[in-house]
């Protein structure tokens, strides 16, 4: 079983799983989730022969949640990265990305590849840096109502999530980004959650018990942590101009469910089609028939074989 401790790393204190020995991979998570979402990687990838540590990413679960919204940059993101190797007293590590995670992972690889030697990605592509910040973007293509837009007042979208926790929980988690009433799009009046259900039967993939370890911990944490990630997003567009159309050297796997809605809308689908104007050493890309957005969760088997056959290829 993992065991977990808290870790010094970056300025701030990190909650963190573990397990195994051998070359270090990190599991970043995404929004709105914790370490927790790796519980069916973390033992099967230690088993193959790996040291694996998840972390609760910055402003989520037991980890720090600095107050000030610019502390959430992809810098410090992937900077919590490069410090937790460190930390672990390593050198290298393999990294590999859910949701939010995804662009930490992406973007460790590209700033940093002395330290990241191989990277994966879940459900989100890696970064295809857009000529105009992206909230402006939407703006000008008279979008007003994304969920991106919806999650910049600070205080708006934690008001909703935060007044019933566990409903909130069951229907981000549950709900997903596949099922057709999970519109990424925000009706006035309505919220996020749109019409949220306490009856709402859960997927096979989530228990009653892993529903409460969630819900526990965004009971104690709150959300406003990880809604500060999205509250940087033009600012991550404005840092990261050095990298333009820069590429990803290192062995690389993309792995995503066929139902994402983050991969199937008409951005995501083209630079799924696009992956390799990006990854030049792309060695994989896995689209799961079937599969929502959760999919290291909903589908461990197939995400574990491919994780575990790519480390194995590419691990040092």
């Amino acid at each position: 079983m993992p065991t977990s401790r808290t870790i010094s790393a970056n300025g701030i204190e990190i909650f963190l799983l573990e397990q195994g020995s051998g070359p270090l991979v990190l599991l970043c998570h995404g929004w709105p989730e914790l370490s927790y979402s790796w519980r069916h990687q973390i033992p099967a990838i230690a088993a193959a022969g790996f040291r694996v540590a998840a972390p609760d990413m910055r402003g989520f679960g037991r980890t720090s949640a600095p107050a000030d919204i610019d502390a959430y940059s992809i810098f410090d993101t992937v900077g919590d990265m490069v410090s937790l190797v460190a930390a672990l007293g390593e050198k290298q590590a393999v990294i590999v990305g859910h949701d939010w995670g995804a662009p930490v992972a992406w973007h460790a690889a590209l700033f940093r590849p002395d330290v990241f030697t191989a990277v994966a990605g879940l459900s989100v592509p890696p970064p295809l840096r857009g000529r105009g910040r992206p909230l402006d973007t939407l703006r000008q293509s008279g979008i007003t109502n994304f969920y991106w837009q919806y999650f910049q007042s600070p205080g708006v979208a934690e008001a909703e999530f935060e007044r019933d926790v566990g409903l909130s929980m069951r229907t981000l988690l549950g709900r997903g980004f596949s099922d057709p009433s999970a519109s990424l799009f925000v009706e006035d009046g309505k919220g996020f959650l749109g019409e949220a259900r306490a009856d709402r039967p859960l997927p096979d993939w989530l228990g009653q018990a892993d529903l409460a370890h969630f819900t526990e911990a965004y009971r104690k944490s709150g959300f406003r942590g990880g809604l500060n990630w999205y509250r940087n997003i033009d600012r991550n567009w404005e840092l990261t101009a050095p990298w333009q159309d820069a590429q990803i050297h290192q062995p690389s796997l993309f792995i995503a469910g066929s139902k994402d809605s983050v991969i199937t809308g008409l951005i995501g689908a083209k630079r799924v089609t696009e992956l390799e104007r990006v990854l030049s050493n792309l060695k994989q890309k896995l689209i799961i028939e079937g599969a929502g957005h959760w999919v290291q969760q909903e589908r461990a088997a197939e995400v574990n074989a491919a994780l575990i056959g790519f480390l194995r290829e590419n691990a040092r």
